[in-house]
């Protein structure tokens, strides 16, 4: 059932995805299938502006919490333990994807009530899973347009799924399972890793950008097996003992799928050479920055700092003929205009449109 389920969900996402080779049929830029912009180019590693790797390492208590049997069982607090590690990818400001690698370990208690005779029981759980998650950055998907203050703290939230591996261990003091070889008989699981073995979890997490190089996070994950048997309560709804007794642990709440819970505290370390994460980075600093600059820019011109010596009304910081004759007509390079190219300027030139000798104003013979 639980591979139906993977496939019902990757059946959407192999049906609408888009390769966006087969979109774009030139390597040249601009292309038609541009963003709109005429100003576009490839985009390398030399082009980045920002850091987007990281590895993050993390660990703290967890506890088999919705489930059968459970770490919180009368006044007793049975503490197990959980830690992960991850390669993230961050993809924008406000969204990335964490690949992880998950393991720990919680002890639990339950009592049948249809069961006095086996007493309180003991059983603890090992997992180990592996597993892609989004992350979704809410303080930068949620900032205020107008808010201008830069940032240290970040809530995150985190969502996926992956496979994992178990091993479960229950004793109780049921007499009717007593024996001396073994002196006890446990209820076991061993679940490998294996497509049946789909679990998904979500977690909050609050950052602290502690340097360019470091982040610290406090994460709360939610763990859901989608097994009734990750509690240590037996294999289905029952479990026959060697005297045929019937051990209902799974029976003790209606749900079929247990899960588990843990609070950690982790770092990220921060891979690249830029000074600033692209989880951050928010665009809009970048936009005030650049409005602020603008606006203390001095709108002063000063025209003609070193003068207009011929006074030309050419500068002369780019006056190219710093003598021209008062009255003559001249470019925009403060040059006297010579309209038929005879060597006499059209102030002194009798013919202006007729080139001639200089000896004769300008004039032809």
């Amino acid at each position: 059932m639980k591979l139906g389920l993977l496939l019902l969900a990757a059946l959407p996402i192999a049906t609408y995805a888009q390769d966006s080779i087969a979109i774009s049929h030139s390597h040249e830029y601009p292309n038609t299938f541009s963003s709109g912009s005429a100003n576009v180019q490839p985009f390398t590693n030399t082009s980045r502006k920002f850091n987007d790797w990281s590895v993050s390492v993390g660990g703290g208590p967890a506890f088999m919490t919705f489930s059968d049997v459970r770490s919180f069982y009368g006044d007793k607090v049975n503490w197990g333990w959980n830690a992960y590690a991850s390669i993230d990818k961050q993809i924008s400001h406000t969204f990335g994807i964490d690949l992880q690698y998950q393991m720990g370990e919680t002890k639990q208690q339950a009592e049948l009530a249809t069961n006095p005779a086996a007493g309180i029981a003991n059983a603890w759980t090992k997992y180990k899973q592996i597993s892609l998650l989004g992350d979704i950055n809410f303080s930068n998907l949620l900032r205020r347009v107008d808010n201008k203050s830069p940032y240290r703290w970040a809530l995150h939230g985190y969502l996926g799924g992956g496979l994992m591996a178990f091993k479960t261990e229950l004793i109780d003091n049921d007499a009717s399972r007593w024996s001396t070889n073994p002196p006890r008989i446990p209820i076991k699981n061993d679940q490998k890793f294996e497509l049946s073995s789909f679990f998904w979890q979500a977690a909050v997490g609050l950052k602290y950008n502690v340097s360019k190089l470091v982040d610290l996070e406090a994460r709360v994950i939610y763990i859901n097996s989608m097994d009734e048997e990750f509690d240590g309560g037996g294999e289905g709804r029952s479990l026959d003992t060697p005297t045929g007794d019937r051990i209902n642990y799974n029976l003790i709440n209606d749900s079929y799928s247990d899960g588990a819970m843990s609070f950690t505290l982790g770092l990220s370390f921060k891979l690249g050479k830029h000074n600033t994460h692209l989880a951050w980075h928010d665009p809009l600093q970048e936009v005030y920055g650049r409005m602020y600059d603008l606006e203390n820019t001095s709108t002063e011109l000063v025209v003609c700092e070193k003068g207009d010596m011929d006074n030309d009304g050419v500068c002369d910081d780019w006056d190219r003929q710093l003598d021209t004759p008062a009255g003559a007509r001249v470019d925009g390079a403060g040059v006297a205009l010579d309209l038929d190219l005879d060597g006499v300027i059209d102030l002194y030139d009798k013919c202006v449109t007729v080139a001639g000798p200089q000896e004769n104003n300008g004039c032809p013979k």
